[in-house]
Parts: structure tokens; C-alpha cells; sequence
């Protein structure tokens, strides 16, 4: 049997939009039901339509389900708090004022009394739901037709940005890649195919340039709902792009042979990476680097020139911090562990960890690093607040002074009278 036009319409719809056919159809239902009502029905109906998209038939039925009878002063309570065009499947709920349970009253609109149900067919019972047939008057008017086409245009919208919420919630806390799209204020819009993010200022490198056009990876730190439909929010900044990226070009650390203990970073500058394992078969620096580089290269690629520093774990706190200090040479590291002020409770903050670390004099600077940022890093990727002094007693080169002007004069007499003395004491030869 050839395809109707309609199924032809609903099957290009759910292409595009990437929504079932169910869901399409559910929504005609749903717009035929208002259309119904808005030329022919009452108030009082519970509106279900049913459509058959081969023939173009539609069925129009009233369902009601069967309640116990309820005192006339409250079926006029109920009548009263109808709400106009409520949504078939609600009931009306009320609170009472000495409780807070929620007390629900008769609703004609969806439900029918016992007594009444009998009427119709003595076997209906309490829960029952009768489903009476409506006829069709006539075609449906202008109205009628606008308000089908509004209210499907409105459920295709919230099924399409339901979808593309569930998908990118799957993904959420992941690396994904995107495209600059354009800049609105100071926000950076994310083009990532079916939707658009927004990349805060707070979350962009401040040294990266996001040209439109460009493709990066971005970490997705949140997806959440709103009245507009979903809102995605990416970052560069983040210290978990580091991590996931690690995880997607470096086997053995997706598959867990190789653990990362922790990450320090600022971000378009310089990462701290502390790896670990427990096969002693494995270097975990070596897996990292790759062959001649490859792995590293292609991580800090992605992160746009951003230096990397993999460094080994270690449970001793002295041997990681000395790790983590590298490429700096460490002479000892002394750890002191602070006490907590006596103001704050158990539970609150915890006692500060300082590590006093003595380097060589010319090994100083390296171990501070510019700005401070190599032992500011480290002590984030540890833990512990690090001190770096000289070490004690090291010989350092004392600069000459410079000669004063008296000192310069006297210093070719004082030669001059040196080489005569010199000559003075030559023997003579004798002739």
C-alpha cells in the first residue's frame, strides 16, 4: 500500500527533528483533542482523540473514571474550582487548612460519580473507565485549525529540546568536541552540532584566542533545563579537560593500569600531572610520553601549547613532594604538620601541612619558579604548603668590591715600588 502524505509529513518530521513517530503522533492527538473542544466540546469533557495517519481518521471520545458518590455541597465545590482547559490526565487537589495533606475533590471534567456510571451500565465498578464515543458536528473552523497547529508546533519544540537535553546529560562531566560559533558580550557561544553552548568568561583561558570557525575540545561541566530549553555550559578552563583528555589518548590510564592521583593546574600555562601503578612492568612516565613524545605532544596540542609536567605519585609524603618539585634538585624536605586554631570546631578546617624544602642555592630559582609557579603548583598537586630555603651554610661567591678612586692611584706605585725593590735585590754580575 502506497504512503499517505501524512505518513510521508510525519516520517520527514521525525528525520528532522530526530523525535519517534510516536511521539508525533501522541502530539496530533493531543492538538485534534483542543481543536475538538475549542469548536465542539464543553468544559465539562475529558477530550481523547485517536488517529489513524494512513486513513486521515479521527475518533473522538469523553473518558471518565468511576469514583464513589460525594456529598451535593462538595460536587458544587468541585464544579466551582474547575479549571478551564486543564490537561486531561490532572485532577484537582486541594490543602486543608488544619493539614497539610493534599485532600482531592470530585472533578467532573475526568471523573464520574458510581451512581451515574450505573445508570449508564450497571456492571461499572469503582476505578472503571468508560470511554464514550463523540460524533464530529463538522469540519473544524480557522480557530480550531490555528490551535492544532500552535499546540503542535509547542509539544515538537519540547519533545526536540527534551532530546537534546537526555543526550548531552549522558554526557555531562565528559570532553566533547565543539566550534566557535560566535561571541555575545563576553560569553564565547559553542557550536556542538545539535545545540549551542555558552563558554563563560570565567571558564575561557585567558591567553587562548576563540576565533569563530575553530575547533577545540571543551569540557562539559554542566546541562541543565530551563524554561528556554537546555543550557550547556563548557569550559578550557577546568581541571577535568586535563584528566579526560589524558584518558582518551593514554590506553593504559582509560583502562585503569595507570591511575591519576591528582592534577594541578593554571590553566594556559602549566599542569602538575601525579601518576601511579602498581605493575612494576609499566613505566607510567614512559606511557604517558609515548613513543618519541607522540602521546604528550598530542595532549598538549589540545590544550594549545600548555606545558605539562607528569610526575610519579609516591605514599611517602617527602618522596612525592620532591617529585612534585621537579625540575628542581631537592637537598631534604622536613614536614611539619600545624595545629588547628582553638576556635574552630571539630569538623571544620583542617590542620595546615608545611614542608620545609631545602635546595641548593643555584637550584633556588628553579625550584620557585617563575612568578612562583612551580612550588605554587606543587603544592597544590600535593597538598601540603611548601617552604623552599637555600641550604644552610653553602658557600655563595662574594662579588669584589669596586676600587676607589685613592685605592686606583695607589695601585701602580705600590708596583712600581714592588719592581724597583725587585731589581734592587737582583745580584750584579762582576765582570
Amino acid at each position: 500500500m502506497a504512503q499517505s502524505p501524512i505518513q510521508a509529513a510525519i516520517q520527514q518530521i521525525c528525520q528532522e527533528k530526530d523525535i519517534s513517530e510516536e511521539s508525533v503522533l501522541s502530539t496530533i492527538e493531543l492538538a485534534l483533542a483542543a481543536a475538538y473542544r475549542k469548536d465542539f466540546g464543553n468544559k465539562m469533557q475529558n477530550i481523547v482523540t485517536e488517529f489513524d495517519p494512513k486513513t486521515g481518521k479521527v475518533n473522538v471520545f469523553d473518558i471518565k473514571t468511576v469514583v464513589e458518590d460525594v456529598p451535593e455541597e462538595e460536587l458544587v465545590e468541585g464544579e466551582e474550582s474547575e479549571v478551564k482547559d486543564q490537561a486531561p490526565d490532572n485532577q484537582q487537589a486541594f490543602v486543608s487548612e488544619d493539614s497539610d495533606e493534599e485532600v482531592k475533590k470530585f472533578n467532573p471534567r475526568t471523573e464520574i460519580q458510581l451512581s451515574e456510571a450505573k445508570e449508564i451500565k450497571k456492571s461499572y465498578k469503582l476505578g472503571d473507565v468508560i470511554k464514550t464515543e463523540l460524533e464530529v458536528p463538522g469540519e473544524f473552523g480557522r480557530m480550531a485549525a490555528q490551535t492544532a497547529k500552535q499546540v503542535i508546533i509547542q509539544k515538537i519544540r519540547e519533545q526536540e529540546r527534551q532530546n537534546i537535553y537526555n543526550e548531552y546529560k549522558e554526557c555531562e562531566h565528559q570532553v566533547i568536541n565543539g566550534t566557535i560559533q560566535r561571541r555575545e558580550g563576553r560569553n564565547i557561544l559553542v557550536d556542538l552540532g545539535k545545540t549551542t553552548a555558552i563558554m563563560p568568561p570565567d571558564e575561557q583561558v585567558s591567553r587562548e584566542r576563540y576565533n569563530i570557525g575553530n575547533r577545540m575540545k571543551f569540557y562539559l561541566k554542566a546541562v541543565d533545563q530551563t524554561t528556554r530549553g537546555p543550557q550547556l555550559i563548557v569550559s578550557r578552563v577546568s581541571t577535568e579537560i586535563v584528566r579526560k583528555i589524558f584518558e582518551n589518548e593514554i590506553p593504559e590510564i582509560a583502562n585503569g593500569v595507570v591511575e591519576i592521583k591528582s592534577i594541578a593546574r593554571e590553566a594556559g600555562n602549566r599542569s602538575k600531572v601525579a601518576i601511579y601503578t602498581e605493575d612494576e612492568n609499566i613505566d607510567p612516565i614512559g606511557s604517558c610520553v609515548g613513543q618519541r613524545g607522540s602521546r604528550i605532544q598530542t595532549i598538549i596540542s589540545e590544550l594549545n601549547s600548555e606545558k605539562i609536567d607528569i610526575i610519579v605519585w609516591d605514599s611517602d609524603s617527602i618522596k612525592f613532594i620532591t617529585n612534585a618539585l621537579s625540575p628542581a634538585k631537592v637537598v631534604s624536605v622536613e614536614l611539619q604538620k600545624g595545629e588547628t586554631p582553638a576556635e574552630i570546631e571539630e569538623g571544620g578546617e583542617q590542620p595546615v601541612k608545611t614542608a620545609v624544602v631545602t635546595v641548593k642555592e643555584d637550584q633556588l630559582s628553579l625550584a620557585i619558579g617563575k612568578g612562583g609557579q612551580n612550588v605554587r603548583l606543587a603544592s597544590k598537586l600535593t597538598g601540603w604548603k611548601i617552604d623552599i630555603i637555600p641550604e644552610a651554610g653553602e658557600k655563595v661567591e662574594e662579588a669584589e668590591e669596586p676600587a676607589t678612586e685613592e685605592e686606583t692611584e695607589e695601585k701602580p706605585k705600590k708596583s712600581k715600588q714592588k719592581a724597583d725593590k725587585a731589581e734592587a735585590e737582583e745580584p750584579v754580575e762582576q765582570e
